[in-house]
Parts: structure tokens; C-alpha cells; sequence
């Protein structure tokens, strides 16, 4: 009798062994699908920081008619700023130290690409109607500045 019931279990039950392979298996699993997606996630910021390092091509008449949309737009959700722009410290010559330091002088000779297009936009265009800028380090990964936020802001 305790044979055969030793051969009903061994029909029901995997070995300690299988088991084991079987979690092993979901665990490798679980580490490919992490590592496929950290690998997406790289390959974005990749494609993005490639973007915004570019300049636009777009012309003035174009931006002030886009800055004149955000704000009107944000202007009737009752806000007084926006953010127009996030972008990796990579688009800084500095990694964003200068803007992290309180925005020490010259910070923003430190901007590239997109992100130094707009500036020149808003000094250019919007600072003379009385817009402001905030830029600053708007995440710190692991305790070091991340990503750069530049927002417009027309309040006092």
C-alpha cells in the first residue's frame, strides 16, 4: 500500500527538484523582462536626448504662436506658470551642476540644443513682455541631479 501510494504522489507532486527549476525558470524570467525593459527605457532617453540635442528648425513666428497657445491655455486653467520643457542634464555642458549651484552666472551658456534655443526664445521674445524663467534640477536619481525643468511663469 505505501508503494502505491508513494507512485500516486509521484503522478500528483513534483520532485523538490522540479520545483525548484520551475522557480528558478520564473525567476530568470522576471530578470529578462527587467532587463528588456531597462534596455527600452535607455533606448528612450537615447532617441530623446538625440532629439532635443538638435536644434528645432522651428521659426519665431512658430514659437510665439506655440508659447502664445500654452499660455493661453494654461492662463484659463487658472495657472500661473508652466513647465515647457524636461530634459536629461546630458544637454548641459556641466551636467547641470551651474543650474543646480542656484543658477550661478553664465549658467545658461552652459544649455545645448533645444533647450538653449528656447532660452535665446524667451530672452529674446518673452522676457521684454515680463515673462520669467525658473530652471532648475527637478529629480535626483540615486542623490545626483537628473532631469532639468524649464518653466515660464508670467505672475509676480
Amino acid at each position: 500500500m505505501i508503494a502505491n501510494d508513494g507512485a500516486l504522489a509521484s503522478k500528483r507532486l513534483p520532485t523538490a527538484k522540479e520545483a525548484m527549476q520551475k522557480i528558478a525558470l520564473a525567476e530568470a524570467k522576471k530578470a529578462s523582462e527587467a532587463l528588456q525593459q531597462k534596455e527600452k527605457a535607455e533606448a528612450e532617453k537615447k532617441a530623446l536626448l538625440e532629439r532635443l540635442s538638435k536644434q528645432t528648425g522651428v521659426s519665431d513666428e512658430e514659437a510665439l504662436a506655440k508659447a502664445a497657445a500654452i499660455i493661453e491655455r494654461a492662463s484659463n486653467n487658472g495657472l500661473t506658470e508652466v513647465e515647457v520643457i524636461r530634459f536629461p542634464n546630458a544637454l548641459c555642458t556641466d551636467h547641470g551642476r551651474a543650474i543646480n549651484n542656484g543658477l550661478e552666472p553664465g549658467w545658461e551658456n552652459t544649455l545645448l540644443g533645444e533647450p538653449k534655443e528656447m532660452y535665446k526664445f524667451w530672452e529674446k521674445h518673452l522676457r521684454p513682455l515680463g515673462y520669467r524663467v525658473r530652471v532648475q534640477i527637478v529629480d535626483f536619481p540615486q542623490g545626483m541631479p537628473g532631469d532639468i525643468g524649464f518653466t515660464l511663469i508670467w505672475a509676480d
